[in-house]
């Protein structure tokens, strides 16, 4: 796997619509928020409900946050990421 770009989110604030602008283009958004996950299906889910689950207190998109395709994992959870890598 080749990282095509890296973004520092303690220096790069990617606000809710910012962030939409990238989530809307995916087939698949999985969140993790401490042992829940939950997982959405883009064509199909509420955009506010995806950006309620994706962003931060703070107004900026939760780190980690990663894209492979048009597929993203948001927060972390070593049980979704070991499903996501297979």
């Amino acid at each position: 796997m080749t990282i095509a770009e890296v973004v520092d989110a303690r220096k790069v604030k990617i606000p809710a619509e910012k962030a939409w602008d990238q989530l809307k283009s995916a087939s698949m958004i999985s969140v993790a928020k401490g042992k829940k996950i939950v997982k959405f299906d883009v064509a199909t889910a509420d955009k506010g409900e995806i950006l309620k689950r994706v962003m931060g207190p703070s107004g900026n998109l939760r780190a980690p946050t990663y894209r492979v395709g048009d597929t993203f994992v948001v927060g972390f959870n070593l049980d979704l990421y070991r499903e996501w890598i297979g």
